[in-house]
């Protein structure tokens, strides 16, 4: 079973534009389905699309998910722009926050995989004190680097021994989602949703903009401001590209 959305078109990627709300809706409904498959979900705003307006591979990746979600406000505003009302950001850390609320009551099982063992622990923590109903299959922290064949089959047996109804995976936009890819055949997971740095987010070691900037579209600044380093090249260098790039599409000239 699966929700009827809309679409914006951004540089040629088809991102859905639904509610936080319906997003939750629909792993649940595929997690109460249990097909034979594992079904990927995307949770990225502009950096997600510029990776893929310049990676044909990645662009493969992410528009062959089953579900693509704007956690940025530019999907949000290009859809305002062309005319598409109603359209809302679906943050990677509200999504997992409406999917643990709902665990609480339906007993469902997550398991995180990314991020680091102290970020884990605190996200388990957190977890199975605010959402006591909801169960905490497994974690697993990833080593950074590269693994072998044999580590990396061990994780995938972690994981589908501990019978999760949704694989969380925090590695960052693009490797998340290349690596949901990668490995979809072999997940016996109903849902796989990679969500970036929604569990620092979760366990208050990255704070969040207040929500009236995040709705202003200004979360951006507020992480630029907070974690520069890490945040300017994205900022100052890939965001001008993508903005000149979408300016052009909007304009009807070829990008």
């Amino acid at each position: 079973m699966s929700i009827t959305t809309q679409q914006v078109n951004v540089l040629g990627s088809r991102v859905s534009l639904l509610s936080v709300e319906e997003a939750v809706f629909q792993l649940e409904a595929w997690i109460e389905l249990r097909e034979p498959r594992c079904r990927q979900v995307v949770v990225t705003g502009f950096h997600g699309l510029w990776e893929a307006h310049r990676d044909a591979e990645f662009f493969r990746i992410v528009n062959g998910a089953d579900l693509w979600v704007p956690d940025g406000i530019a999907p949000v505003l290009i859809a305002r722009a062309r005319g598409i009302r109603g359209a809302r950001r679906v943050p990677g850390a509200e999504l997992m926050e409406a999917f643990l609320a709902k665990a609480d009551f339906a007993g469902y099982r997550s398991f995180f995989y990314g991020d680091t063992d102290e970020t884990l622990i605190r996200l388990k923590q957190m977890v199975e004190a605010k959402y006591p109903g909801h169960v905490v299959a497994g974690t697993f922290s990833p080593p950074f680097g590269a693994v072998s064949p044999e580590e990396d089959a061990e994780h995938v047996r972690r994981i589908n021994e501990a019978r999760p109804d949704v694989l969380w995976v925090g590695l960052g936009t693009p490797k998340q989602d290349r690596w949901i890819h990668e490995h979809l055949d072999r997940l016996d997971v109903p849902v796989a949703a990679g969500v970036g740095a929604a569990f620092r987010f979760l366990t208050g070691q990255v704070s969040r903009a207040p929500a009236w900037v995040g709705r202003l579209g200004f979360e951006w600044a507020y992480r630029l401001a907070k974690e520069p380093r890490k945040c300017w090249r994205r900022c100052f260098v890939q965001g001008p590209q993508f903005l000149g790039h979408v300016l052009l599409e909007l304009a009807g000239r070829r990008y």
